[in-house]
């Protein structure tokens, strides 16, 4: 699940209390900048297709703004060149492009 350090205190119930003496560049969250990228685009993926099918408005504004955060998402991992894959981000880029695609499509 997470890799929290050794000297990570719990709540009984599976809250950390408090992380003593670590960075946070000591503790692994599993996701980087162009992992949330990824991610982002997925959701974005998945609501445009929800929303083109039901053709509700509010599932359309909220794919909307799902495919706006993902591009803000891509434009900040470009901006913090973290681990930059070219190839990467222009398939990032391709898939927001249908994404956009898709939904001009359905509002028309």
């Amino acid at each position: 699940m997470y890799n929290l350090p050794a000297a990570a205190s719990f709540y009984p119930y599976g809250g950390v209390l408090s992380m003593d003496k670590f960075s946070n560049e000591e503790v692994t969250t599993g996701y980087n900048d162009l992992k949330q990228v990824e991610v982002s685009i997925q959701s974005a993926q998945k609501m445009i297709g929800t929303a083109t099918m039901s053709m509700s408005p509010q599932q359309l504004e909220e794919a909307t703004n799902a495919l706006n955060d993902a591009k803000a998402q891509l434009q900040s991992a470009k901006a913090h060149g973290t681990g930059v894959d070219e190839q990467f981000l222009q398939q990032c880029m391709q898939s927001i492009q249908t994404c956009e695609q898709q939904l001009t499509e359905a509002k028309r």
